[in-house]
Order: structure tokens, then sequence, then C-alpha cells
């Protein structure tokens, strides 16, 4: 078992609290959004789990079977840790920031179309297509772990 800097363990353990934070605001706003929503059941799971889904599905796959959305995704990976996300309190503080903006923009979208009886554009399918993201960045920290040029500079000692 390799023995990462400290840097990069607090890279990757903030790579991961990212994609569950995000994902649990998603789960409460769709918590919330269920009985306030108009259109009965069935258009409303429609609206906040399976248009979604599919969105997610499709933001995690392609970066990781697309060679060169993988590539570019990967290289955006490295110059983030390079540039010390989730390795300072600033950084952390404006992730937390970041996501709490996204947050507060779904509940928006929520009474904003239980308000009007109008949906829009489907911003849970947005926000899902941002944790499929959120996630296949956290993949690919570990697949950038695994290049042994990554791995030398990663690594104690």
């Amino acid at each position: 078992m390799a023995s990462y800097t400290r840097a990069w363990r607090n890279f990757k353990r903030m790579q991961d609290l990212t994609v569950a934070i995000a994902s649990l605001i998603y789960a409460g706003a769709a918590v919330h959004a269920i009985g306030r929503l108009p259109g009965g059941p069935g258009l409303v799971l429609r609206w906040i789990l399976l248009w979604p889904a599919l969105y997610l599905a499709a933001s995690l796959v392609a970066p990781l079977l697309i060679a060169p959305v993988r590539r570019w995704l990967t290289k955006y990976v490295w110059m983030s840790f390079q540039a010390g996300f989730g390795q300072t309190p600033g950084s952390v503080i404006m992730g937390v920031v970041l996501l709490m903006g996204a947050a507060m923009f779904i509940y928006w979208q929520i009474a904003t179309v239980a308000a009007t009886g109008a949906y829009r554009a489907n911003v849970f399918s947005a926000y899902a297509a941002g944790i499929g993201i959120l996630a296949a960045q956290a993949v690919l920290v570990r697949t950038l772990e695994r290049r042994p040029d990554v791995r030398a500079l990663i690594e104690e000692g």
C-alpha cells in the first residue's frame, strides 16, 4: 500500500466528499420536491429521478470511455491538485460555497415551478449531470495515482 503525501490524501478526500455532499443535496431537494411540484406522481418522478438518472449516467460514463474527454478531464483533475484544491481552508470553503449556491438554485427552481405550475428547464437533470462529472473526477483521481510519473510526485519518501 502506497503512502501518499498529505496534500494528495486531502485532495482525494475532497473529491470524494464533494460527490457525497452534492448527492446529499440532490436527495434533499428531491424529497423536498415531492408533494410540491405539480403534475402528479408520474411526472414528478420522471422530472426528479428518471431523466436526471440518464444525465448522471451519461456525464459519468462519457468522460471515462471517450478517450479525448478522459484525457482532458484527467488533466483538469491534475491541475486542480496542483492549484491546491481541497488542500487549503480557502479552497474547501470555496467548494462549500459553490455547492450551497447550487443547492439554493435547485430549491429556488422547485419553488418557482410550484408557484407557476410551469416546468421550464429541468434543474434536476443539470444537477445530476454535475454529480456525474464530479464522480468521474473522483474515479480519475485513482487513475492518476496509478500512473508512474504522477505516483512519483504524490508518494511520500
